[in-house]
């Protein structure tokens, strides 16, 4: 699928002819991370060390990251994507933790865990000390007094050491020249757990699978100790830039240096103003290389994507955190997204304390540093039309329940469906189902103008897959971009509402762009472990 991608990606008119589109085979995300070494899954040996990221134009960007200590033996969550027997049939994944990433490793804890983290400077000795906060707890440290938190001197550690005292998602970053070394790459994230058995009323306990089926890919049964958040599935994100000129002088002043050391102080005098950062990133890729899968070969310092996917009516938990030096104003097309709490604080009303009072936010605007988590949810309510696109006389029926969904079955091809808009057709000479008459005529599938991407139908229920491509073959190869065999549903463009974000090194479309993928829960199973 990258080849299409990269095709495609030629042809920004067509791209940005359509915000709801037809997609396969593309991989997905979930919110992978690591679970510690102990047995209690608490204690981390990281690194901070130098390495080179990919950016989509060709380009190799020399960066420094946290990682994993070599030799270190980290637990992988969610257990789905390290456990076989928990991934689909023919699927497999290699989940693995680099002495440097971009970002850092996810550290995944639960409430009330003694949390040590072990940082080794593993940087060039002429960077200097380098160290990491972790704001939002109180934390004790050892390692060299620095201005803001202990610091690791090159080749030596540092030790942090804090109780996970709230649930939320939060970020981590160096505390040492943080204006050179977070632009560096020196940043990840961490997610506090509720109490392990902790499922609140309402909730479901993490199981095998969810209710349609599905790898059951959740940390958790809630977000928060809290009933109204609950949830489905949960992707993290962590929104960056980079300013290569500043990386540029980093690695050539380096050069220059070679190996020597002042005690523990930078020999390094980078400008880091004026700012023009020219990279925009997702989890530390950018578009389209954040919709390639977790762990791939070609990205060894840039494990996560961020590609989610999702079916009607599930309860989509985002874990958002803004790094860098920009605010970024992200937009997720399809609806609103409910806060939850930010930097690890639950949002309740000041009058009942049971109730969340969260914003509906059009855009999840993150400032560097913080943290938010909110519930993103699409079932197609309001469209009036029917989605499923109902095959006349094929018995479908969509008898609702009291919210107005057809939630009888899971396994209806129809599962959450609106039934207000049951048997409402949209074509006006429909190819396929529903045949009742409809207001448009839906162009061929094979029409250029609109993207290999986009497959002519509206529909995610029966014959969706079939109508992914048109009645002849697309020139000049036959290219068939998405199987009718495999996936069929829309996607909703996820993307910076700052336009230079959406761009790589300022040609369009690349940066923090990506597609949340709605997929029928009959015909497709989401597989989040890649």
């Amino acid at each position: 699928m990258r080849s299409n991608i990269k095709t495609f990606i030629a042809r920004p008119l067509s791209y940005v002819a359509v915000c709801i589109v037809m997609v396969g085979g593309v991989a997905h995300a979930a919110a992978p991370g690591i679970a510690g070494t102990s047995g209690t899954g608490t204690s981390f040996d990281l690194t901070a060390a130098p390495a080179f990221i990919s950016q989509p134009d060709g380009n190799s960007v020399y960066s420094w990251g946290y990682g994993c200590s070599a030799g270190s033996t980290p637990r992988f969550l969610p257990a789905a994507i390290s456990s076989s027997t928990l991934l689909p049939t023919g699927v497999t994944v290699t989940p693995n933790c680099p002495t440097m990433q971009i970002p850092g490793p996810t550290l995944i804890v639960h409430v009330g865990d003694t949390v040590s983290v072990t940082l080794h400077n593993n940087l060039p000795a002429a960077a200097g000390n380098t160290s990491i906060l972790f704001p939002g707890f109180q934390v004790t440290s050892t390692g060299t007094p620095g201005l803001l938190t202990g610091e690791a001197a090159p080749g030596g550690t540092v030790n942090y050491s804090f109780i996970a005292t709230t649930p939320g998602t939060r970020a981590y970053y160096s505390g040492t020249q943080s204006d050179l070394q977070v632009e560096m790459g020196l940043y990840g994230a961490i997610i506090v757990l509720p109490p392990i058995g902790t499922v609140p009323a309402g909730c479901r306990a993490v199981g095998t699978t969810l209710p349609d089926g599905d790898t059951d890919y959740r940390l958790a049964a809630s977000a928060y100790a809290h009933s109204s958040t609950c949830y489905d599935r949960e992707y993290l994100f962590q929104f960056s830039e980079i300013d290569p000129a500043i990386h540029r002088q980093v690695q050539d002043q380096l050069a220059q240096i070679g190996a020597n050391t002042c005690n523990g102080c930078s020999l390094l005098n980078v400008a880091t103003e004026p700012y023009h950062p020219a990279y925009f990133m997702i989890n530390g890729r950018s578009m389209p290389d954040d919709m390639d899968s977790n762990y791939p070969p070609q990205y060894p310092h840039q494990p996560y994507n961020g590609n989610p996917h999702m079916h009607p009516g599930d309860q989509v938990l985002l874990r958002i955190v803004g790094t860098g030096r920009w605010q970024h104003p992200f937009h997720e097309h399809g609806n609103h997204v409910r806060v939850l709490g930010r930097d690890g604080n639950l949002i309740l009303s000041q009058t009942d304390s049971t109730k969340l009072a969260g914003p509906l936010l059009f855009t999840t605007t993150t400032t560097p540093g913080m943290a938010l988590d909110g519930i993103f949810y699409w079932t197609g309510k309001g469209l009036n039309w029917d989605v499923y696109g109902h095959k006349p006389g094929d018995g479908s029926v969509c008898t609702p329940d009291p919210n107005g969904y057809y939630t009888a079955d899971p396994s209806a091809p129809n599962y959450y469906e609106w039934c207000g808009d049951h048997n409402k057709a949209l074509e006006s000479a429909p190819f396929g189902d529903v045949s009742s008459g409809g207001p448009v005529t839906l162009p061929d599938a094979n029409i250029l103008a609109l993207g290999p991407w986009y497959g002519g139908s509206a529909y995610l229920g029966p014959e969706a897959t079939g109508r992914a491509v048109g009645p002849t073959p697309i020139p000049p190869f036959g290219t068939v971009a998405n199987d009718p065999g495999s996936e069929a549903g829309f996607a909703f463009m996820w993307h910076s509402h700052n336009e230079r974000e959406i761009t790589t090194n300022n040609i369009f479309p690349g940066g923090m762009l990506m597609m949340m993928l709605v997929d029928p829960h009959f015909y497709f199973q989401i597989n989040e472990a890649n």
